[in-house]
């Protein structure tokens, strides 16, 4: 997962100058449906890849008949970087339990994205890649989690023989409140009405909920789409599982614009399927669901207009702009540099060269980085 662009937008000045953002996310977690955030917008999130090198192999012991190289198959070698990201994997499993405390709704994730590079033999591994996504609600949460990994790397690497690099994927703030923003784009969302679906796009839920393993209902959709509910009503419910001290849960990076000029952060219902018998669908549904126009386009068109109706008032009523902007400078204590502001915390090149999933082109055609015929 690639989160933090923004962040590195935001470090280039993409954002600089501007008098109001307005980012809108597709819904995905109840209460936030047909609503704008209010107070408690998104967390900080650091992303990393921790490589492990093996690339001297030779030092870790010498053939016992003092040869230059190991020869014989049965001959000591290092472990590799194989093993080096295998202990750093199990390692930051087994300490979760002592990188942050109980609280604060934060987690932890990780993908591996190279391992062994073809030395299915007794060659150590050379090269092998594993990234971790942190989302927290504070940078000072993601620095403590940061520093418990770095030590895990150093160790593991020790362990096998070989070297660590980190390279960051993603360093974004928490998110900046703007009640301002959020009231004047609620409005607009107000004035265009929830998104509503047809009687074509109930048949064609009725059909996947009943593919993907469910039974078919009158409505096959949760009745939260197609109704409001105001800012402060959502964040009502949303407080509930936070402890009072919380100011930001989980994690996006549209909170890196919120520190540059006013934003507001709203969502529109997006297809979801209701449930008769407690009957959890897979994660295809949502996308397929996503996929076809007669199910999508009432949130497509809602979020439009609630995005054009926003930028048109923002345009044309200065007082509106004025207000959102004096709330902005309150809360950063002066603006951008100001007392209470969070500069920009990429501090890194974009990273684009790794071995992210991607098509590929071969002998063979066109595939997917992992054949498709697998």
């Amino acid at each position: 997962h690639i989160e933090g662009m923004k962040g590195d937008h935001a470090a280039k000045g993409y954002y600089d100058g501007l008098a109001g953002m307005i980012s809108f996310h597709p819904f995905y977690m109840l209460p936030l449906c047909n609503t704008a955030r209010w107070d408690t917008h998104c967390g900080a999130a650091y992303a990393m890849i921790y490589r492990f090198i093996c690339d001297e192999p030779q030092n870790w012991g010498r053939a016992s008949d003092g040869a230059p190289i190991p020869q014989a198959h049965s001959a000591v070698r290092a472990p590799g970087a194989n093993d080096a990201l295998m202990m750093m994997y199990m390692a930051s499993k087994a300490l979760r339990d002592s990188m942050l405390a109980h609280q604060g709704g934060w987690s932890i994730s990780e993908a591996i994205l190279t391992a062994g590079q073809a030395t299915a033999d007794n060659l150590p591994a050379g090269l092998a890649e594993i990234q971790y996504m942190i989302r927290v609600p504070t940078i000072a949460m993601a620095e403590q989690v940061t520093a418990v990994l770095d030590r895990n790397a150093e160790a593991a690497a020790r362990m096998s023989g070989s070297r660590y690099e980190r390279h960051w994927v993603s360093k974004s703030r928490p998110g900046l409140a703007n009640h301002a923003m959020a009231g004047i784009t609620y409005e607009a969302l107000s004035t265009v009405g929830p998104p509503q679906w047809n009687e074509e796009a109930r048949a064609i839920a009725r059909e996947v909920q009943v593919n993907a393993g469910g039974e078919a209902t009158e409505n096959p959709f949760i009745d939260e789409l197609e109704r409001l509910i105001t800012p402060q009503e959502a964040e009502a419910i949303l407080r509930r599982d936070l402890p009072p001290s919380q100011v930001n849960s989980t994690s996006d990076d549209y909170t890196d614009m919120s520190w540059h000029a006013p934003t507001s952060r709203f969502y529109v219902a997006r297809p979801a399927l209701r449930s008769a018998n407690g009957h959890a669908y897979p994660a295809w549904v949502m996308n397929a669901l996503g996929g076809i126009a007669a199910t999508i386009d009432p949130m497509v068109t809602c979020a439009s207009k609630t995005v054009a109706l926003t930028a048109l008032r923002l345009l044309e009523d200065k007082a509106a702009r004025d207000a959102a902007m004096d709330e902005f400078v309150r809360r950063t204590g002066g603006g951008a540099g100001g007392s209470n502001w969070i500069a920009p915390l990429c501090d890194y090149e974009p990273p684009t060269n790794f071995r992210w999933p991607e098509y590929v082109h071969t002998a063979r055609g066109r595939d997917w980085w992992i054949p498709s015929s697998q």
